[in-house]
């Protein structure tokens, strides 16, 4: 096989965005069809490809080696579970599921059908991540202590998110807490290459937004020593803190880490802070086809690709995505329980 013929499902903002890395920056791929969503026609008649009437009817062609689901968490199971089983490798968005049995079902599945299932970590292909990871990776900052995330948004943001994005609202789904939080949780668990043993959260809401788990403190012990805490508000009032979308201080026994995935990232040793990168802006709203948005999907998508092409794993896994969502689903439950959860209990 020299080249991986894609379909896409899904039409919303993903969908087109991996329309945009699957037809224009990557290598060795080929936009087959699109289906899914009201916009699917439209979407498919820009990139000049068909539009298939349904999800199962997409899967059913020959000439799709591959899916992208890029539509909301609460079918990926169902259609990884007809993707595999029709030999077809899956790449999906995250948060994986809204469940870790919906992860373990997808892993399954894919397993048992001999393809590939890939999950969107889109973040670890930043500039700034991934600087920081390969400082970690070199021993700039030594073995890494401790860390603190932080993912602050407006109140007025996420009346415009539940608007724009209806599935967010849905309990059913993930909500707004795993659409963010499976961000940071992976970043944990990449950074000090240690696996989430013990969570202990309070996550509520606080604002009269109608919708739960708004606000959380969530700390974290991992497996090898180190511990990490995560702070999210999607309530804000009226403003967020500098810095503050996707925002990691990282204590290490020689150094210091400070990085924001939108602004830039910091070292800070033997006693002096070095800008190691600036990340140029990224506007999501008014350049979603901006190179520089779609710098780390495109290598996402070619990291699908290339795993296909070249008969191996891809970088990141079903397990990477269930990984996530478990310190999601732990987190809530530590909450509802008032007591720290042993991974074990929801794994």
């Amino acid at each position: 096989m020299d080249l991986v013929r894609i379909g896409i499902i899904g039409s919303g903002y993903m969908a087109r965005t991996y329309a945009e890395t699957t037809t224009k920056f990557n290598k060795g791929t080929r936009l087959v069809a699109i289906a899914g969503g009201r916009r699917a026609p439209a979407l498919a008649a820009n990139y000049n490809i068909a539009a298939e009437p349904s999800v199962e009817a997409l899967i059913r062609r020959g000439d799709v080696d591959a899916v992208i689901l890029a539509m909301p968490e609460q079918a990926r199971l169902a259609y990884t579970q007809l993707a595999a089983a029709a030999g077809k490798h899956v790449l999906s968005e995250k948060p994986m599921a809204p469940t870790v049995a919906d992860c373990t079902a997808m892993i399954e599945a894919c397993h048992q059908a001999g393809v590939n299932l890939m999950v969107v970590k889109t973040s670890r292909y930043r500039g700034v991540q991934a600087r920081a990871k390969a400082l970690i990776d070199a021993g700039r900052i030594g073995r890494v202590w401790m860390m603190h995330s932080l993912s602050t948004a407006t109140q007025a943001d996420y009346r415009d998110a539940a608007r724009d994005k209806p599935w967010l609202t849905d309990p059913a789904g993930g909500g707004f807490f795993y659409d963010q939080a499976a961000h940071n949780f992976d970043m944990m668990r990449w950074l000090t290459g240690q696996e989430a043993k013990r969570i202990f959260a309070n996550v509520t809401t606080y604002s009269n937004l109608p919708w739960p788990a708004l606000s959380a403190l969530v700390q974290v012990e991992f497996d090898g020593g180190a511990t990490a805490q995560l702070t999210v508000c999607l309530e804000m009032p009226e403003t967020t803190f500098p810095a503050s979308a996707f925002r990691f201080q990282v204590i290490g026994e020689k150094g210091l880490l400070d990085f924001d995935m939108f602004e830039h990232l910091d070292l800070g040793i033997d006693g002096q802070w070095e800008r190691v990168w600036q990340q140029p802006k990224i506007d999501y709203i008014k350049e979603p086809d901006s190179p520089v948005r779609l710098e780390a999907h495109a290598a996402v998508s070619q990291e699908f690709a290339n795993s296909i092409l070249e008969g191996r794993r891809p970088r990141e896994t079903g397990e990477d995505g269930r990984a996530a969502v478990a310190m999601c689903e732990a987190a809530l439950l530590s909450a509802r329980r008032s007591r720290a959860v042993e991974m074990t209990e929801v794994l």
